[in-house]
């Protein structure tokens, strides 16, 4: 919801070199969670400006020292995600409100690189996923680094699709287990063979009976104008940069840059961006009464107010702050929700 106008890249044979763009370019990325994550603790400063002389020297790197390059989906995984608390609070809502069993199945919508999903099954031997996204270089980049790197076991119970959330019935298979592709496949198959029997499977119609469906949602007053502000890490400095709020359509564009420290601070401009409608809790609330859930909870917690970020390390301050059930909460400057669907 509200995660639309999102590129397609398939550049495999360039995939290193498209990281690092001109100002003009941008590239687009379906996150799980678009609001900057809050279980690390890096030190965090605001920055109203960049110098310019180092985005012209650093934004066209050669390609000798290119291979050297952390890869952007790398650096979001670091900065953004933290799959081990969400995983955390979905086991939290699962019991709280289905009970009885514990969770074993997992859909992820806009996986991008499904580190959730692969943390989910490391968790529990007997959990399975299913991730689809609509960028299939993340999915790519997700198959050779997460997936084919947690072993056999777990690369057997997850299954990645590649389209659009919109219309789930039309997207077709990335990978699936290595014993159903053989069921697939002849002698006389080669390569595009393999391809097309992949291609022709499809996501199966979803089922969430007795059971739940959780978004997560940023806001407060600060979601709603011109923001800037980075955060420190050991290797890199990620900036998330909000350019205007239409308060008319409650349209936004979000824009997340790197700063590498280990390569004379090469700047890896809007490696990730995203427009968006910045959707509210009441109209969420309305469209899940209307899609038939039977309850709807929100989870609400208050993060550190922006004006203050720079004297408790910035927006990864406040980690150890609980999200907490509610049914009414005051606007405050910077809040994160989970909205739980109970079906």
């Amino acid at each position: 919801m509200g995660k639309n106008g999102k590129k397609q890249k398939n550049q495999r044979n360039q995939r290193s070199a498209s990281y690092y763009l001109e100002d003009h370019e941008q590239q687009t990325y379906p996150s799980n969670n678009p609001a900057p994550s809050s279980q690390s603790d890096p030190n965090l400063t605001l920055s109203d400006e960049e110098s310019e002389s180092d985005d012209k020297n650093d934004q066209n790197p050669s390609p000798d020292d290119d291979n050297s390059l952390p890869s952007k989906f790398s650096l979001y995984q670091q900065s953004v995600q933290s799959p081990k608390g969400d995983i955390s609070y979905l086991q939290k809502f699962f019991l709280t409100y289905v009970g009885g069993r514990a969770p074993l199945h997992l859909q992820e919508d806009f996986c991008g690189t499904a580190l959730l999903s692969t943390e989910w099954l490391r968790s529990d031997s007997r959990r399975t996923a299913v991730g689809l996204d609509l960028d299939v270089e993340a999915l790519d980049w997700c198959m050779e680094n997460n997936v084919n790197k947690v072993g056999a076991d777990l690369s057997s119970r997850i299954v990645l699709f590649h389209g659009n959330v919109l219309q789930p019935q039309e997207a077709l298979l990335v990978k699936s287990s290595f014993q159903n592709t053989m069921n697939n496949v002849t002698l006389e198959d080669d390569e595009n063979g393999i391809e097309s029997v992949a291609n022709s499977e499809k996501l199966p119609p979803r089922d969430i009976v007795c059971g739940i469906f959780v978004m997560d949602l940023y806001g407060g007053t600060s979601s709603e104008c011109e923001l800037r502000m980075q955060r420190k890490f050991p290797n890199f400095t990620y900036t998330w940069e909000q350019a205007g709020f239409d308060i008319i359509q409650r349209k936004t564009r979000i824009s997340l840059h790197f700063t590498l420290q280990k390569h004379q601070k090469k700047k890896l401009r809007h490696a990730f961006s995203y427009s968006w409608r910045l959707w509210s809790l009441p109209e969420i609330k309305d469209c899940m009464e209307e899609a038939g859930f039977r309850s709807i909870h929100f989870w609400i917690r208050q993060m550190p107010d922006s004006e203050n970020i720079k004297s408790i390390e910035g927006f990864g301050g406040g980690k150890d702050v609980k999200y907490e059930e509610v049914t009414n909460f005051q606007q405050k400057d910077s809040w994160n929700a989970y909205i739980v669907g109970v079906s």
